[in-house]
């Protein structure tokens, strides 16, 4: 039985590969015919190497177990067996050269005869085949069919398009049939489940890092590789993960180690094809969630005159942008979310919020200063009704805006205490601003972003990364390419798809991280909580030169939230900096843009700017404990008349200093 292999990674990996059906076996030689396709990193120029007839380990199969200079992100293997000896040139897969890049296809299966007439290269054709196969037939009908659309990738078709000519082949015989351009991966599986097809997608850290069958043994163990995210598809499953088989008929396109489009609706993203309603689907809303109403593409990557590409990867909740959510990133759901999108009035949302801090010792507190931002912001789409800020130790208290233009309030405490509460108070309003993320989609923002000097000048504190390890900020660097490669360039779909990758591939784990934890920690684990998310979105997006601020607020979870911990104290995300839009934020954490559910309270380049509450003691104070109340609820509107009311904020601006009772 022939044997297909693809791998896709996110970054440039270097797998080892074996194969284990040239290796002698019992004593024997058993004759194997094999091929070999990669694009090494940044090239659209294929690779390929055969053996019709390999016996036994020779230099050839040396090459693909010990070489470590492969760095490519697709791969293509094919391996017939003992009884399918073929030429040099009817040896799988096949590549051919067209639109400046050089395409490569296998396949397994049989075509029945009179194939030819059925798909017929036209005269003369503008390809056709060396050898004899089938599969170098029908791989010249596809490029024709390219050719003839103008297509200079597979992208510049639609998906449902190239789906429906996959399925004319398919009708003629048996096929499994993977695709690439060095772009994309199209992988289809016969419609009558010739020989299976799996599938995985694994994120680091990896459970296995080799991976083997009866015919092919991987090993991904490399120093750099254990870092990829990896989507493979083989005939037979490689280890025990969570592999998934393909459906009859199914075709998945995978870029980068992130599924495009699946015609089984396998979690990928996007919205349905508009050319083709019944090829399939991006996935719009999970199974059980509100979809936003009238959803559109907005978000979503325009390539030729029919095809759409989805801006984030698969597996996990995907994306789309719905009008009537004020462009909110809406999760499915084919596993529980942290967060789930709700309808939001067009008169915005009022949130009543209720923060207390309550500080203890052991031995009483002689001397000490405070720093708290606990006043949210007058900023766009939001509106702050009511304000106030009670503390129970007596102090002197000042209050001014720091240089990023947050509320602080500062107290001097001369007088001994044991405990200190802080009761913040607010009424806030939030609109919801369609206009903020689709503004920058009526046009196409290309990476990289070029700034002016003096705009670079007043965005440096915003395009600094971390000062880490030169090797952490490369491998970083890497990284957030992948993101640009894999969305063409798009600054919009970029940093969409890398705040979804954060929401979907890392996990959410309280109490796992500190202070001190860095965003490649962060890479490296892939878990942490909203500081962690956030700091690592900071540090990818100014390593594309784009700029972007940390911001500290509170997000309402209502009812539909899976992660209420995020409510129960300060969250944390991002807001970048976009032409066109201005400071746009993102959420990773939940995989969402920021719009009715985050009150904005401070922000600045990292947290240290925009920490909630520090100090320092100066004497005594031993034995320090800490507990944080959080409460964030919706107000009917009916409601506010009847509530006490809390002191204006123009009353709390006018205290700007004083001594504070008790």
């Amino acid at each position: 039985m022939s044997q297909l292999l693809a791998m896709s990674f996110d970054s440039p990996a270097s797998p080892s590969i074996t194969l284990k059906g040239v290796s002698q076996t019992a004593g024997q030689a058993v004759p194997y015919g094999w091929g070999f396709a990669w694009y090494p990193a940044g090239d659209y120029a294929a690779l390929v190497i055969k053996d019709p007839t390999s016996i036994g380990d020779n230099a050839m199969t040396k090459v693909l177990r010990d070489w470590d200079r492969f760095q490519a992100t697709v791969f293509v293997c094919h391996v017939t067996g003992a009884a399918q000896r073929r030429t040099q040139e009817d040896t799988h897969p096949f590549s051919r050269s067209f639109a400046g890049r050089d395409w490569v296809i296998a396949h397994s299966g049989t075509l029945a005869p009179g194939f030819a007439d059925q798909l017929a290269l036209g005269v003369p054709p503008a390809f056709e085949p060396i050898g004899h196969t089938d599969t170098e037939w029908l791989f010249c009908w596809l490029l024709n069919h390219l050719q003839a659309r103008n297509a200079r990738r597979l992208a510049d078709v639609s998906w449902g398009t190239l789906h429906g000519w996959l399925k004319e082949i398919n009708a003629l015989g048996s096929a499994n049939i993977v695709l690439t351009d060095g772009q994309d991966v199209v992988v289809y599986h016969d419609n009558d489940c010739f020989n299976g097809l799996w599938w995985v997608r694994s994120t680091p850290p990896h459970a296995h890092m080799e991976l083997e069958n009866q015919s092919i043994q991987l090993d991904l163990g490399d120093f750099v590789d254990v870092n990829r995210t990896r989507l493979l598809f083989s005939t037979e499953p490689l280890s025990d993960d969570d592999w998934q088989p393909m459906q009859g008929g199914q075709m998945m396109v995978v870029r980068r180690a992130a599924v495009m489009w699946d015609s089984a609706d396998h979690s990928a993203n996007g919205t349905r094809d508009p050319s083709d309603p019944s090829s399939g689907s991006h996935v719009a809303a999970g199974q059980g969630v509100t979809a936003p109403s009238a959803p559109t593409p907005a978000a979503a990557l325009t390539a030729g005159d029919d095809a759409v590409i989805a801006l984030a990867p698969p597996t996990r909740p995907a994306v789309t942008v719905g009008e009537g959510l004020s462009g909110e990133l809406t999760p499915g759901a084919t596993e529980a979310p942290r967060r789930r999108g709700t309808q939001v009035p067009e008169r915005g949302r009022l949130l009543s919020l209720s923060h207390i801090t309550r500080y203890t010792y052991q031995q009483p507190v002689e001397r000490s200063t405070h720093v708290f931002r606990l006043h949210p912001i007058n900023v766009r789409g939001q509106e702050i009704l009511e304000h106030s800020l009670e503390i129970s130790t007596e102090a002197y208290r000042r209050e001014y805006d720091d240089v990023f233009g947050n509320r602080v309030t500062r107290l001097v405490v001369e007088k001994p205490f044991k405990e200190m509460v802080l009761e913040s108070k607010a009424l806030v309003r939030l609109r919801p601003e369609l206009a903020t993320w689709h503004n920058l989609t009526r046009r196409r923002v290309t990476m990289p972003l070029v700034w002016m000097p003096w705009q670079r000048q007043m965005m440096l504190p915003y395009l600094l990364p971390p000062e880490l390890p030169e090797t952490q900020l490369r491998e970083l660097s890497d990284f957030a390419m992948s993101f640009v490669a894999r969305n063409d360039y798009d600054l919009l779909e970029t940093m969409a798809d890398m705040n979804m990758t954060i929401y979907r591939d890392f996990s959410y784990i309280s109490g796992s991280t500190g202070l001190q934890t860095t965003p490649f920690d962060v890479y490296i684990k892939r878990h942490g909580v909203c500081q962690d998310f956030a700091n690592l979105l900071i540090c990818l997006a100014r390593l594309l030169n784009v700029p972007a601020r940390y911001m500290v607020g509170y997000i309402y979870t209502g009812g539909d939230y899976e992660n209420k911990v995020q409510s129960d104290a300060s969250h944390a995300w991002v807001e970048l900096y976009l032409p066109w839009v201005g400071w746009c934020g993102l959420d990773p954490t939940n995989g969402c843009l920021v719009s009715t559910d985050h009150i904005r309270v401070a922000f600045g380049r990292n947290y240290r700017d925009a920490t909630p509450t520090s100090g320092t003691i100066f004497s005594g104070g031993a034995g320090e404990t800490m507990t944080v109340e959080v409460q964030v609820k919706e107000v009917e509107e009916e409601a506010t008349d009847v509530s006490p009311p809390l002191p204006t904020v123009s009353q709390q601006q006018s205290q700007q200093q004083g001594p504070v009772g008790a």
